[in-house]
């Protein structure tokens, strides 16, 4: 096949062999089987931002830190070094996740390098050697879907234990390997304590899981698995191991209106000093 054009670097520095060929072409990469030495591995290579079919990723920025001020002012004034920066990030935020749940014994695939907006990283294959199917490409029956869940849901917990959350786990980004399932494509990973929306993608995340699983357990759908693993996690409660119903009480405690005023008050202070700081960063000097 022909080379594509980012991974001819990658054939020169001798960090892979050959290109087998394209595995998929998805909203923020396309992704191709190549060799390294007697391993099959695979070569994530990102779309260009005007490329990416990806919508939300301010919301998923929230919370990543950035190495200086001169980084944050080009992200605030949308500046060319900005977007650099910007794809950078997005491109790291993978990486930088990959290794943290692995770490964390996530199962996630196992990266190597990424350089020049390609990621190097580990083939997942199913029980016959074969590239591994998504789960949306698996005939389910009910027990199996049950097990499943079970496991995903337990990759979750483990991601939220570790800090991350997936932000737009499917069952498009869940690969059937040959000791059960892989969760894949990571970009848009947050930080659980740092991104205001974290309980809900969270919630989105475990909801799209007994949606899909639904389908062939329908029980599934009765389940609020993501409102209850989040209340474990801020009380401080959650483990890997944590027993979960899939169901909450609902609060009936009447609202204490002064306490949210109060929190009203915190956060419109809090907003005026961070808009302070900016004001100060972007000074002329």
């Amino acid at each position: 096949m022909k080379i594509p054009k980012r991974l001819a670097p990658l054939l020169e520095e001798g960090l892979i062999d050959e290109v087998v060929g394209q595995l998929m072409s998805g909203k923020e990469a396309t992704v191709y089987v190549v060799r390294s030495g007697t391993s099959a591995r695979c070569a994530k290579v990102y779309k260009d931002a005007k490329q990416r079919s990806f919508r939300q990723a301010a919301s998923y920025r929230e919370g990543r830190k950035v190495k200086n001020s001169r980084e944050a002012r080009a992200l605030e004034k949308g500046t060319r070094y900005g977007r650099q920066v910007q794809e950078e990030h997005w491109q790291n935020a993978e990486v930088d996740a990959l290794f943290r749940l692995a770490n964390a014994g996530v199962r996630v695939p196992q990266p190597y390098i990424c350089t020049d907006g390609v990621l190097l990283m580990e083939l997942v294959v199913d029980g016959a050697g074969n590239v591994a199917p998504r789960l949306n490409d698996v005939d389910l029956t009910e027990a199996r879907a049950l097990e499943l869940h079970t496991l995903l849901l337990n990759q979750v917990v483990r991601m939220l234990c570790a800090g991350v959350i997936h932000g737009d786990l499917s069952e498009y980004n869940i690969l059937l390997a040959a000791d059960g399932p892989v969760i894949i494509d990571l970009p848009q990973a947050v930080d659980a304590a740092g991104n205001s929306e974290a309980a809900a993608m969270l919630k989105r995340d475990v909801d799209n899981l007994a949606t899909y699983c639904g389908r062939f357990a329908p029980q599934l759908l009765d389940t609020d698995y993501g409102t209850e693993i989040w209340a474990l996690f801020e009380a401080g409660s959650l483990d890997v191991d944590a027993k979960l119903t899939g169901h909450v009480e609902a609060d009936t405690r009447p609202v204490d209106l002064d306490a949210v005023l109060q929190e009203l008050e915190d956060t419109r202070l809090d907003e005026e000093a961070r808009q302070r700081r900016e004001q100060e960063l972007n000074a002329p000097r």
